[in-house]
């Protein structure tokens, strides 16, 4: 029998633009014309436009454009108030439902919520 998998872990991307300066800042390196990137499994040639990913043990690799909009999505940023709120209902072991019903949410900020509590989330910077 076949099993379905989903991804738990999140990680932080950058895409290169083909620049030196991108290159330089992505630590790749340039050998015969092309730009590598060191990676777990030895150099990987990379090309314009392919994301360098970090996962969650420091690793990187290389991931074309096409397959990373398909594969992955920005955490959600939401205020700092949402964050502490989703904190304290997951401390204290209460369901997802259950800050539904003690908050008022319109449905956008429900399915937002929902996103950050199941996914993770960004904190929005003051201004």
């Amino acid at each position: 029998m076949i099993k379905v998998y989903r991804k738990t872990a999140t990680i932080k991307a950058e895409q290169f633009d083909g620049t030196k300066q991108s290159a330089d800042q992505l630590g790749l390196f340039k050998y015969r014309g092309g730009w590598y990137l060191e990676t777990l499994e030895g150099s990987m040639l990379v090309s314009n436009g392919y994301w360098i990913a970090t996962g969650v043990n420091g690793e990187h690799w290389a991931i074309a454009d096409d397959v990373f909009k398909k594969t992955y999505a920005e955490l959600p940023v939401i205020p700092r108030m949402w964050a502490d709120t989703i904190e304290e209902f997951k401390a204290n072991r209460y369901r997802l439902d259950e800050i539904f019903t003690e908050w008022d949410w319109n449905y956008d900020e429900q399915e937002l919520i929902a996103r950050a509590w199941l996914d993770g989330y960004v904190v929005e910077e003051d201004e």
